[in-house]
């Protein structure tokens, strides 16, 4: 099957501060006929993540940077719609990190065939991917939650922290996060059973309100967020606590160095565990995940949201709406 007009996003300049619409291109490929053993996907969904800010930097990370005048990648699920290869008949839906564009082909070593399933295809880009395997990472193998522990968590809205905050729950705990919006705040407490809220984009005092949620310390925070919210949250921690450090988004368009917590002798002070963590280094569990999940899911002990932005030509506008505060929940792209 000849595809005359493939569109995609190019990364076209390398932003400096927060990136806009300018930084980003729209090009159409054709995609050429399939060779033995190769398969044709079309992309029905993609992701937009905001660890994606990272490798539009040219510096040295865990990931190589994007290249300039070339698609950019992340998650997607698609249809098979052509196939010269006997493991993945026409039809079938796969997930991918061939994001940002709307076909592509395949020898099928990138890919992974979904399992048949009531639930939507793309909560595979959220709850049963990568953003609530980072979550249930975190917390059970960084964090080493237990039942009863008192929770923070940061961004606790977004597609990780709204994961993170329900596990901890189902796990026997208090949970406290923090929200940039009363709407947000609502959702947590009325939908999510959250125990407190915290409003950081109203509140005056960010140490005193965490406090205020967090009456009895914090034993696990989950970081998504760093800077003020990091330097209150130690101030706060209970001895031993643990700190599992997923992204600090708020310094992702930094365009200075930042100042670092002042009050980093907390961690010495309290006896605290610190650590940093990248979600692929623990791939080989995502089997035991998806069965853990997909059984919290069909218990109806677990739920998500969506923020859904309609075609590939949207997919900028909607990642630069990670760091505006403009997704409750997941960030998805649309593309058929």
């Amino acid at each position: 099957m000849y595809i005359e007009s493939n569109k995609q996003i190019h990364l076209l300049h390398r932003p400096e501060g927060m990136p806009s619409a300018d930084d980003f291109s729209l090009v159409s490929h054709p995609v050429a006929d399939l060779r033995e053993g190769e398969l044709l996907v079309k992309n029905l969904w993609m992701s937009v993540d905001p660890y994606m800010r990272g490798r539009m930097t040219d510096s040295d990370s865990y990931i190589e940077p994007f290249g300039l005048n070339s698609v950019l990648s992340g998650g997607a699920i698609g249809e098979v719609v052509e196939s010269r290869n006997p493991r993945f008949p026409v039809g079938g839906k796969v997930s991918s990190m061939n994001g940002w564009r709307e076909y592509f082909t395949s020898s099928g070593d990138d890919l992974q065939l979904l399992p048949q399933t009531e639930i939507a295809e793309q909560a595979f880009l959220s709850v049963l991917g990568m953003t609530g395997m980072t979550a249930y990472t975190g917390l059970v193998n960084v964090a080493e939650l237990k039942q009863g522990d008192r929770v923070f968590v940061s961004a606790a809205s977004g597609a990780v922290g709204a994961v993170v905050c329900q596990i901890a729950k189902l796990k026997g705990c208090y949970v406290a996060g923090s929200v940039g919006s009363d709407e947000k705040a609502r959702y947590l407490l009325d939908e999510l059973g959250v125990d407190a809220v915290v409003n950081y984009k109203t509140t005056r005092d960010l140490q005193k309100s965490i406090a205020d949620a967090c009456p009895e310390g914090i034993d696990v925070y989950f970081e998504n967020v760093g800077g003020e919210h990091l330097e209150a949250v130690l101030n706060l921690m209970n001895d031993h606590g643990r700190i599992a450090v997923c992204g600090m988004i708020g310094q992702y368009n930094a365009t200075s160095a930042q100042p670092g917590p002042a009050n980093l002798s907390q961690i010495i002070i309290r006896k605290l565990k610190l650590q940093g963590f990248i979600v692929s280094d623990y791939w080989d569990g995502y089997a035991a995940f998806v069965d853990q999940m997909m059984q919290w899911i069909a218990a109806g002990q677990i739920s998500w949201e969506e923020t859904v932005y309609e075609g590939i030509e949207q997919a900028p506008d909607a990642f630069i709406g990670l760091f505006v505060g403009q997704n409750l929940g997941k960030m998805l792209v649309k593309l058929a």
